[in-house]
């Protein structure tokens, strides 16, 4: 187990790190999002407390399942959709353009990352995007607007002109991960020589087993978390810096990179 240092502490030891690794794994989750406006699912305030997750086997077999699905989607579109990237994101592209990330594996579905302009090459949205509907049958995937404006007008969850039921391209409760963006993910891991976990409980399996996969690898293993994440009492964790994700990361890259 490592013990967990403070903020200050953190920038001071992540530098380094930073400015060595030439593959870098970056692992992100909810709350580096959070300084964008868009709320954790597990935190205090966060939506998992308030609401009744719809699962994918439900969605599937329950009309009255999709309609709340959709209601639920459409009552978080907006904060989505008014969301911007804010500086975590920017030092994550700032370590790409510098040709040090190996991928950027996101648990979270606000997009903001594409926004900020990390490339496609780079990235992977383990749990999907609100930025695409897809149909459950055929796949095809097109753009947002359109569906809901559909469900607003009618109450009626869309479908595809297949006939086939549309939902938001993310991944439901219960519903499989891609086993594309999986094997992408722990490829990139066995190849990093740096693993970063930011702003993530790491509570969500499989895909909090990807940065530990680099970790096993032989890969330094940071954490940087406000609160405490499942990682805590690894003895693969070479660092753990408890704080503000956002007051950490951006300062230590701009130390890693000046």
């Amino acid at each position: 187990m490592t013990a967990a240092v403070a903020q200050d502490e953190g920038i001071a030891r992540l530098s380094p790190i930073l400015r060595s690794a030439k593959r870098l794994l970056i692992f992100t989750g909810a709350g580096i999002s959070t300084a964008s406006g868009i709320p954790d699912y597990r935190g205090p305030k966060g939506v998992w407390n308030s609401r009744r997750p719809v699962f994918y086997q439900d969605f599937m077999s329950s009309r009255e399942a999709r309609i709340e699905y959709w209601s639920q989607k459409a009552e978080d579109r907006e904060s989505f959709r008014s969301a911007q990237p804010n500086v975590v994101h920017a030092a994550i592209v700032a370590l790409e353009q510098a040709d040090r990330v190996e991928l950027v594996v996101t648990q979270n579905v606000d997009g903001l990352h594409r926004v900020a302009g990390t490339s496609e090459e780079t990235l992977v949205e383990i749990h999907g995007t609100n930025g695409l509907v897809e149909c459950q049958t055929c796949r095809a995937r097109v753009e947002p607007a359109g569906p809901f404006h559909s469900f607003a007008e009618t109450g009626e969850p869309p479908t595809c002109a297949c006939g086939g039921f549309l939902k938001p391209a993310t991944i439901s409760f219960g519903q499989q991960l891609r086993g594309a963006d999986l094997t992408r993910a722990f490829q990139a891991a066995g190849r990093a020589d740096a693993a970063l976990a930011l702003g993530s409980t790491l509570m969500v399996t499989p895909a909090a087993d990807i940065p530990l996969e680099a970790a096993r690898s032989g890969s330094c293993y940071v954490i940087v978390n406000r609160g405490p994440t499942e990682h805590d009492t690894s003895p693969f964790v070479s660092l753990r810096v408890e704080g503000d994700v956002g007051a950490v990361f951006p300062q230590a890259v701009d130390e890693a990179l000046s």
